[in-house]
């Protein structure tokens, strides 16, 4: 029995504060329209709130034209004065509990758990609706604090239908092993954003390989 595809879960550079911002909305355009995406998330760190509303009222509509998901990072009470679709906690940031009750039952929360899968599980078990482990790779975008494997992939498919994420240098080059581990959504920043034939060119590349490996 074929699979279904893995999706694509885009991350925001950490450059695209003030003017760069209307720029990038170009380009956020022409990945979602060259295929399968199922999210945005903005993440900037380093700046204020007015930085960050000014950045989502740009390309939130952007986003949600196509029928995707715009999540913001790390900011529950932003992600709701914003009217995005949801936000993505990180172990160090406020927990999925004040995240729920500050965005609501029918908003998207996803929590970061690194390599393990006790803090998945506890987080699945509270209600995320997706866990994100990571990092795989080395990345420009985030130093690497914890070493992944695709192991904890396939473990965490055998133990639950709760939606995994996998996060952390993944590129059109390299993410083949962990498509095949059974990563839900690949969360990608730099791989598509950075690629040298353009955003566009690797959203194609990546859901040609999800396809792939879907089709067995």
């Amino acid at each position: 029995m074929s699979k279904p595809p893995r999706r694509l879960y885009l991350i925001t550079p950490p450059d695209i504060d003030g003017d760069a911002t209307t720029a990038f909305a170009e380009q956020v355009a022409a990945a979602l329209d060259a295929g399968d995406v199922a999210c945005l998330q903005l993440r900037l760190k380093d700046v204020n709130d007015d930085s960050i509303r000014r950045a989502t009222d740009i390309l939130r509509p952007v986003v949600q034209d196509r029928d995707v998901a715009f999540i913001m990072n790390d900011r529950p009470d932003l992600a709701v004065a914003t009217g995005c679709d949801g936000v993505h906690v990180g172990q160090d940031d406020s927990g999925y509990e004040e995240a729920r009750e500050t965005i609501g039952d029918d908003a998207i929360v996803g929590v970061t758990c690194h390599t393990s899968i006790d803090l998945a599980m506890s987080a699945a078990d509270a209600g995320a609706d997706y866990v994100a482990f990571g990092a795989f790779f080395e990345s420009n975008t985030k130093q690497r604090k914890f070493a992944a494997d695709p192991d904890v992939l396939r473990q965490w498919q055998d133990m639950t239908i709760v939606p995994c994420v996998a996060i952390g240098g993944i590129t059109v080059d390299n993410c083949r092993p962990i498509v095949d581990a059974g990563a839900d959504f690949i969360a990608v920043a730099g791989g598509v954003w950075s690629h040298p034939d353009g955003p566009a060119a690797a959203v194609k590349a990546f859901n040609k390989i999800f396809e792939e490996v879907a089709g067995g």
